[in-house]
């Protein structure tokens, strides 16, 4: 568990900016986790200052939930802006698989940015990796192997790929490291795994050279604050969910 506390640490003492292209349904989600983690989030979602808003930034969270044109064009000018910095980028395929446009773009996007980490449920995944399957509308839907699409992705598009579920897998295509623990109720609320995404930019914007244990360390991290929320027994999805972000804030280094 050092590697975590070591992270978590790096976290604390950059204070990373993590700029978001997100989705207008958890950006505030987002960037409350991001600044109870320990990071400085911005939300620059026009085209106009998008990539300059980059160029203040130490990491880069591409979201796809509410997708649209506009939005694209910036992605595609922050991502290039990102890739010149060598700035890590984080692409969160929300729907992939769902329509053909979410699929596209998120295709688009891998081909025409250097993305470090792809963080998505099994189904955008194998989506991603060229599989069938069932996606229903941004929830993930069945898929047999989780493992072989992931490893699949990470090696042709040289990503490190997190599969975000029940248990969590992290892969570069050659190393995998599965997380258990955390809590089942991280399902009952909304916005869950766009938080997840943002607290692997923010530990990636700290620890930019070790991509993959970045973002094993932020998943644990993420999954140690479900289960000690969950341990209090709160009634009802929102006060769990008030829980988990609490402890977002409340982590040491040392407790872990």
């Amino acid at each position: 568990m050092s590697a975590i506390s070591d992270c978590l640490r790096r976290v604390r003492a950059a204070k990373p900016l993590v700029h978001h292209l997100t989705n207008v349904v958890t950006s505030n989600d987002c960037a409350n986790a991001t600044l109870l983690v320990g990071g400085l989030p911005v939300m620059a979602n026009s085209p106009e200052e998008a990539e300059e808003m980059v160029g203040l930034a130490q990491a880069l969270v591409l979201n796809i939930g509410t997708l649209h044109r506009e939005q694209v064009e910036a992605m595609l000018l922050a991502g290039r802006r990102a890739n010149a910095r060598g700035l890590p980028v984080v692409l969160d395929p929300v729907g992939a698989g769902a329509t053909g446009y979410r699929t596209t773009t998120a295709l688009r996007l891998l081909e025409e940015i250097r993305i470090t980490v792809v963080k998505g449920n099994a189904g955008e995944i194998a989506t991603l990796a060229g599989e069938k399957a069932e996606v229903r509308g941004v929830e993930s839907g069945r898929v047999a192997d989780l493992a072989r699409p992931a490893r699949a992705l990470a090696l042709s598009t040289g990503t490190v790929v997190a599969v975000t579920g029940a248990k969590d897998l992290v892969t570069d295509g050659g190393r995998e490291q599965w997380l258990e623990g955390g809590s089942a109720r991280m399902g009952t609320f909304v916005g869950s795994g766009c938080v997840a995404a943002s607290l692997v930019g923010c530990f990636l914007g700290a620890s930019p050279e070790t991509p993959f244990e970045a973002t094993a360390a932020a998943l644990a991290f993420y999954r140690e604050a479900a289960r000690r929320a969950a341990a209090q027994d709160p009634v009802g999805p929102v006060a769990f969910r008030d829980l988990v972000y609490a402890q977002l804030s409340l982590l040491q280094p040392e407790d872990l």
